[in-house]
């Protein structure tokens, strides 16, 4: 008797609290975007024609690329670029296979691609040459595209209108 009376007011016990818990607000995980960042950390998205992220979700790889110095350049263009999958290994060096095209013909490859190696999510930053044959690349230039070829599609194009 004893037994079944320590077990009922066990069950009891559990029953009022859950009750009562029910009533308190639950917390919303909301999971974060980039790898390592937690939600509270995360930068502010941009909106409309001030974004300039650039998506690409060919094959089995979405890319995502950001150009970070486009009005300041200095010795290098760098883009952000962003790498995820669920089926395939990323371990390929990305300046192998990325070239900058200006629309008055300039193109250059790119030369440093600073990211880790392997995983299904990599991302890291593809760097090009600023000049080519002592000119600023973007000298002149309104429109600039960055091209990827043969990650997991023929090519992806990233483009973006340049200010006059």
């Amino acid at each position: 008797m004893k037994k079944i009376s320590l077990i009922l007011v066990f069950i009891l016990g559990i029953a009022v609290v859950t009750a009562c818990g029910s009533s308190q607000k639950l917390e919303t995980y909301n999971p974060p975007t980039a790898i390592g960042q937690s939600p509270a950390t995360q930068a502010p998205q941009q909106t409309g024609s001030q974004d300039l992220t650039r998506s690409d979700s060919q094959g089995a790889v979405t890319v995502d690329v950001k150009p970070v110095n486009l009005s300041d350049p200095g010795e290098t263009l760098a883009f952000e670029i962003g790498m995820n999958t669920h089926s395939i290994d990323l371990s390929i060096d990305l300046a192998t296979l990325a070239t900058l095209t200006t629309d008055n013909g300039r193109t250059v490859q790119a030369t440093v691609w600073d990211a880790p190696q392997g995983g299904h999510h990599v991302s890291g930053t593809l760097s090009f040459p600023a000049s080519l044959d002592g000119k600023p690349v973007l000298d002149g230039a309104t429109k600039l595209t960055l091209i990827i070829k043969d990650l997991d599609a023929a090519e992806r194009d990233f483009s973006w209108e340049l200010p006059r």
